[in-house]
Parts: structure tokens; sequence; C-alpha cells
């Protein structure tokens, strides 16, 4: 008997620990997209078309999902040469692909590079930063048709969670004044990642 209720203090635990740690995360991508539509709707510092910025109301957003926050094993690719990543004018970006993330989501099994920009020691607050573009079957549907964006850090370990509710659009999905990176063909995403910023209307 004692057995028995120490299991089910052990599952109850264990189920209110992950529902706290649901809403904590919850609450946390709210925060992020709040802070979001708070940037783009301020006039000093969003980098929409003042014709665009007079209608804001919000960017459009996938509900957040839980399925697609995803962990993933992280591989280092140390012996990588840095290359010219293609941008949408004819600037042309040098990175250096630090590492890939093998993960699987919605059954199915994929493969994400992450990037690093050979300038990255000389940006203030970017210095463990690492550029995750990718595409997926919703571009040019739902979402922007030159792919989206997640930022991403250093790992400490050998695996990282992956939270697509956080892709992000490119600046020039929402102005012309702006040269992007586009996104390498080995990061295309064979599945529909329906979380995240959709595509923006207004441009």
């Amino acid at each position: 008997m004692d057995r028995i209720i120490l299991l089910c203090s052990f599952l109850i635990c264990g189920v209110l620990g992950w529902a706290q740690e649901e809403e904590a995360w919850i609450a946390e991508n709210q925060e992020y997209r709040a802070d979001q539509n708070a940037t783009f709707a301020n006039p000093e510092e969003s980098i929409l078309l003042p014709e665009d910025l007079k209608t804001f109301e919000g960017l459009d957003f996938y509900p957040i999902d839980l399925a697609f926050r995803v962990p993933a094993a992280f591989v280092r690719t140390p012996d990588e040469k840095p290359f010219k990543m293609a941008t949408s004018t004819n600037r042309l970006a040098e990175y250096v692909k630090y590492g890939e993330l093998h993960f699987e989501i919605k059954g199915s099994y994929q493969v994400l590079s992450l990037y690093q920009d050979t300038d990255h020691e000389n940006q203030e607050g970017y210095e463990d930063y690492l550029f995750l573009p990718f595409t997926d079957l919703t571009n040019a549907e739902t979402t922007y048709g030159g792919g989206r964006y997640l930022e991403m850090w250093l790992p400490e370990g050998k695996t990282m969670v992956i939270d697509f509710n956080k892709a992000y659009n490119p600046y020039c999905a929402y102005s012309p004044n702006y040269s992007c990176p586009i996104p390498p063909k080995e990061n295309h995403l064979t599945v529909r990642i329906e979380a995240g910023v959709k595509e923006f209307k207004g441009h």
C-alpha cells in the first residue's frame, strides 16, 4: 500500500511539474509576442513602412503549440569553411556552418544547420549567437515565401530545444529597404511548420 501511495504521489508531482513547466513556457511565448508587437508598433523602433505602421494592429501568429517545441541532438561541425550566403539583394553575407540539429517533428526526421556570422566576435551581444534560417511547406501559403528565422545561442551540451513558436520573418518581409539572408537549400524542412509568425499582409 505504501508503495502504491508513493507511486501515486510521484505521478501527481510529475504531472503538476509538467503542467507548471508548460504554463511557464506558454507565458514566455506570450511575452515574446507582446514584445514583438510593441516593437513593431513603436515609431522609433519599427521597421514597418510608414503606411503600414499607420494601420498596424499586431503581427499574425499561429496559436502557441507545444508540438512545435522539440528537443534536438546537436552535432558540432568544426571543419567547415566560411561561405557566402545569398540574400534578398546583391549583397552576400559571410557565414560558417557551426553545427547541425537532428530532431523529429510531426513524426518526421529532420536536420537543420546552424550558422555563425564570421564577424560575430565584433558584434556586441552576439558573440554567442547562432543563425538558424529555414524554409518549410507553409512558405508562400500562410508564411513568408522567403522562409523564416530562429534565434539560437551556443549550446552548453549535446542537446538543444527548437521552439518554432518563436519563428520570425526576415526584415525584408516587411520592407524592401533591407537585405536578408536566404535560407540555404539544406535548411528546407519537408513538413509544415504551422507555428510562429505568419505572412505579413501589409507588405
